[in-house]
Protein backbone atom coordinates (compact mmCIF):
# COMPACT_ATOMS: atom_id res chain seq x y z
CA UNK A 1 0.00 0.00 0.00
CA UNK A 2 1.24 3.44 -0.93
CA UNK A 3 1.90 6.01 1.78
CA UNK A 4 3.27 9.47 1.14
CA UNK A 5 4.94 11.64 3.77
CA UNK A 6 4.21 15.38 3.53
CA UNK A 7 6.02 18.03 5.57
CA UNK A 8 4.35 21.43 5.58
CA UNK A 9 2.00 23.75 7.40
CA UNK A 10 -1.77 23.99 7.39
CA UNK A 11 -1.48 27.66 6.41
CA UNK A 12 0.46 26.84 3.25
CA UNK A 13 -1.76 26.71 0.16
CA UNK A 14 0.71 24.40 -1.61
CA UNK A 15 0.74 22.01 1.35
CA UNK A 16 -3.07 21.91 1.31
CA UNK A 17 -2.99 21.25 -2.45
CA UNK A 18 -0.58 18.35 -1.90
CA UNK A 19 -2.78 16.83 0.80
CA UNK A 20 -5.83 17.22 -1.45
CA UNK A 21 -4.01 15.72 -4.45
CA UNK A 22 -3.31 12.47 -2.57
CA UNK A 23 -6.64 12.43 -0.73
CA UNK A 24 -8.53 12.64 -4.04
CA UNK A 25 -6.63 9.54 -5.17
CA UNK A 26 -7.29 7.75 -1.87
CA UNK A 27 -3.58 7.59 -1.10
CA UNK A 28 -2.65 7.47 2.55
CA UNK A 29 -0.59 10.44 3.72
CA UNK A 30 1.46 10.98 6.82
CA UNK A 31 1.32 14.73 7.42
CA UNK A 32 4.02 16.36 9.52
CA UNK A 33 2.88 19.84 10.57
CA UNK A 34 6.05 21.92 10.82
CA UNK A 35 4.32 24.25 13.28
CA UNK A 36 4.11 21.35 15.70
CA UNK A 37 7.19 19.31 14.90
CA UNK A 38 10.35 20.15 13.00
CA UNK A 39 11.65 17.88 10.26
CA UNK A 40 14.56 15.77 11.44
CA UNK A 41 18.04 16.74 10.27
CA UNK A 42 18.43 13.37 8.52
CA UNK A 43 15.17 13.92 6.68
CA UNK A 44 16.26 17.37 5.50
CA UNK A 45 19.62 15.96 4.38
CA UNK A 46 17.85 13.64 1.95
CA UNK A 47 16.18 16.59 0.26
CA UNK A 48 19.37 18.67 0.32
CA UNK A 49 21.39 15.84 -1.27
CA UNK A 50 18.91 15.58 -4.12
CA UNK A 51 18.04 19.24 -4.74
CA UNK A 52 20.76 21.27 -3.04
CA UNK A 53 20.35 23.32 0.10
CA UNK A 54 19.11 26.44 -1.74
CA UNK A 55 16.04 24.58 -2.99
CA UNK A 56 14.98 23.98 0.62
CA UNK A 57 15.18 27.61 1.74
CA UNK A 58 12.10 29.77 1.28
CA UNK A 59 13.73 33.18 1.13
CA UNK A 60 10.27 34.77 0.80
CA UNK A 61 9.02 33.23 4.03
CA UNK A 62 8.04 35.49 6.88
CA UNK A 63 10.37 33.60 9.22
CA UNK A 64 13.37 34.03 6.90
CA UNK A 65 12.66 37.79 6.75
CA UNK A 66 12.18 38.03 10.52
CA UNK A 67 15.54 36.41 11.13
CA UNK A 68 17.18 38.80 8.65
CA UNK A 69 19.10 36.04 6.90
CA UNK A 70 19.13 37.65 3.44
CA UNK A 71 22.86 38.29 3.60
CA UNK A 72 23.76 35.19 5.64
CA UNK A 73 26.55 33.08 4.17
CA UNK A 74 26.41 29.71 5.86
CA UNK A 75 27.89 26.36 4.95
CA UNK A 76 25.35 23.77 3.77
CA UNK A 77 25.77 21.98 7.09
CA UNK A 78 24.93 25.18 9.01
CA UNK A 79 21.92 25.88 6.78
CA UNK A 80 20.61 22.37 7.48
CA UNK A 81 20.91 22.95 11.22
CA UNK A 82 19.18 26.31 10.82
CA UNK A 83 16.34 24.74 8.82
CA UNK A 84 15.96 21.97 11.39
CA UNK A 85 15.70 24.66 14.11
CA UNK A 86 13.51 26.98 12.03
CA UNK A 87 11.21 24.76 9.94
CA UNK A 88 9.06 27.74 8.93
CA UNK A 89 11.91 28.80 6.61
CA UNK A 90 11.49 25.64 4.54
CA UNK A 91 9.95 25.70 1.09
CA UNK A 92 6.92 23.46 1.47
CA UNK A 93 5.52 20.96 0.96
CA UNK A 94 8.40 18.52 1.22
CA UNK A 95 6.95 15.30 -0.10
CA UNK A 96 8.43 11.84 0.07
CA UNK A 97 7.36 8.49 -1.30
CA UNK A 98 9.93 5.73 -0.67
CA UNK A 99 13.12 7.17 -2.22
CA UNK A 100 11.32 9.75 -4.34
CA UNK A 101 11.29 13.35 -3.16
CA UNK A 102 9.80 16.66 -4.23
CA UNK A 103 9.95 20.21 -2.90
CA UNK A 104 7.01 22.55 -3.40
CA UNK A 105 4.00 21.90 -5.61
CA UNK A 106 5.02 19.04 -7.92
CA UNK A 107 1.86 17.51 -9.32
CA UNK A 108 3.59 16.14 -12.44
CA UNK A 109 6.01 14.14 -10.32
CA UNK A 110 3.22 12.99 -7.99
CA UNK A 111 1.17 11.80 -10.99
CA UNK A 112 4.13 9.62 -12.00
CA UNK A 113 4.30 8.19 -8.47
CA UNK A 114 0.65 7.15 -8.50
CA UNK A 115 0.52 5.98 -12.11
Amino acid sequence: MMEVQIFGTKKSADTRKALRFFAERRIKTHFVDLNERAAALGELKRFAQKFGIEALIDRESKRFQELGLGVARYSDERWLEKLADEPLMLRVPLTRFQHKLTIGLAEDAWKEWVA
